[in-house]
């Protein structure tokens, strides 16, 4: 797979047809989106939002969470905030979100499968709580108010910012703000 696209972007360059999506790095509608790595919004979210290439910094990860004061997501919403010129941040949830129902205790059996040790399983379950790590969420709204609150009363977070939650139906696209 790797490969072929490889070549795919070999042909791309050549052609030039990256001359559309020229930009550059500063999000030209001042936003910024926290939302899942889920491949249905891929696509479909940028549309929804109607954001173009250049319009937004878009942040995902599993889920759309933030787990911690130092989490890569905080972090590179500060970076899109005074790096960057972000003032809006937007927590995009979705529907049937794979991470709903998530748990360490489903991963680890295919953890052991491919050949994780149980040694070193123990050791992540005692020193790094990867029981909380790689825990999912169990009710999207109340998620989308845990991750807007993360980002709200983070000791780094300018006030002014406004942070908004919500959640996208992951077929039609459709958003429901969430309070």
């Amino acid at each position: 797979m790797i490969d072929s696209i490889l070549e795919f972007n070999r042909q791309f360059v050549a052609s030039k047809a990256y001359e559309p999506f020229m930009t550059d790095k500063y999000p030209e509608k001042k936003l910024a989106v926290l939302t899942c790595m889920d491949t249905r919004l891929t696509e479909l979210l940028p549309k929804a939002l109607g954001l173009r290439n250049g319009d937004a910094k878009i942040i995902k990860n599993a889920g759309g969470l933030i787990l911690s004061e130092k989490d890569s997501a905080i972090r590179s919403l500060l970076v899109a905030i005074y790096e960057l010129g972000v003032n809006e941040v937007m927590v995009v949830h979705h529907s049937t979100c794979g991470a709903c129902h998530m748990s360490y205790e489903a991963f680890k059996p295919h953890m052991l499968e491919r050949g994780v040790s149980q040694e070193v399983l123990s050791a992540w379950e005692e020193k790094k709580d990867v029981e909380n790590w790689l825990e999912g969420f169990h009710d999207t709204e109340a998620s989308v108010r845990k991750t807007v609150a993360a980002v709200v009363s983070h000791p780094l977070m300018p006030k002014d910012v406004v942070v908004r939650g919500f959640i996208i139906d992951s077929i039609t696209g459709e958003l429901t703000e969430i309070q």
